[in-house]
């Protein structure tokens, strides 16, 4: 599961391809790999593969759980390329690229922008949405791998209210860029957040505002597990992120903007990875019958009392 340094991991959701899609990302960027795959037996969905694995040291989660939610670009990744850090970014972004746009679409195509001398957004075979960049080195340090939120359509305009509320709902949080919309670039109102970052728990987020029409919205195929250390932490976020009444579901949750999270602990993930098939069901059957997790519970499921 997630590494003890990694508290809030992405969580993506697929029909049938979590293996696949993880194994296809580890060939594509370099220093990653699966750390875990393992079958949650007579859930909702039937039997659903579970899958770990590891982009340059960040963490992800995946599952296959059939065909209820799609990826769609309200939330990408970004993957920065930096010169200072790996003197071949400039050629590894284009074969970066490239890989990716096997079987997938260019939403921006590769190019030179005012921000960028080399940038490109591509939504890959599965659907998932990757923002490939070449950074100035210049500029402030972040890591390779950053989870972006896209503020569209009910939500849109509201970047600086969503950040200010996430950087107070987590610990060891911190601000970081911010630069607004200019007068002249109507839709989007002048004043309102173009493009922010921050940092949660030690994981930096960035989050952009568009006021044109893209016809989709936040849902729960992409997700931030949040993977809290007992129960009063469980019961902290939970009271803090939940929104919507009808998402709370296993550990799930949506929050005021509809991004999704699940809080989740770690001692679950323990759990489901023992080799004893018995405790690993008895501990799913206990947690598909929760909305917020009850760890006292779950430890009861697990030693079977």
């Amino acid at each position: 599961m997630a590494t003890s340094r990694q508290k809030i991991v992405p969580h993506l959701w697929y029909d049938t391809e979590a293996a696949e899609a993880a194994r296809f990302y580890c060939s594509v960027f370099p220093n990653s790999r699966v750390t875990n795959i393992a079958t949650l037996h007579d859930t909702p969905s039937g039997d659903t593969q579970y899958v770990s694995f590891e982009i340059q040291g960040f963490a992800f989660h995946a599952i296959s759980a059939g065909p209820y939610f799609q990826f769609n670009p309200s939330i990408s990744f970004v993957v920065n390329f930096d010169p200072s850090q790996d003197p071949a970014a400039r050629k590894r972004i284009d074969d970066v690229w490239n890989r990716l746009m096997e079987g997938g679409t260019a939403l921006m195509p590769i190019d030179s922008y005012p921000f960028s001398e080399r940038y490109g957004w591509v939504q890959d075979r599965y659907g998932l949405s990757w923002q490939l960049i070449f950074t100035n080195p210049e500029g402030d340090d972040r890591p390779m791998i950053i989870p972006s939120m896209l503020f569209v359509g009910d939500v849109c305009g509201k970047v600086e209210e969503a950040s200010d509320y996430y950087l107070s709902v987590f610990r060891e949080t911190k601000r970081g860029a911010i630069a607004r919309y200019p007068a002249g670039m109507e839709p989007d109102r002048e004043g309102t957040i173009m493009f922010t970052d921050f940092q949660l728990e030690g994981t930096w987020f960035a989050a952009m505002d568009s006021a044109r029409e893209h016809g989709y919205r936040f849902n729960e195929a992409v997700s931030f597990m949040v993977n809290c250390d007992n129960q009063d932490e469980i019961d902290f976020y939970w009271g803090r992120l939940s929104a919507v009444p009808e998402a709370e579901q296993c550990g799930w949750l949506a929050d005021r903007y509809g991004v999704s999270w699940q809080i989740t602990s770690t001692v679950l993930g323990e759990m489901l990875q023992d080799p004893d098939h018995d405790k690993v069901a008895r501990v799913t059957h206990a947690f598909l019958a929760m909305k917020k997790f009850d760890l006292a519970a779950l430890h009861r499921a697990y030693n079977g009392t």
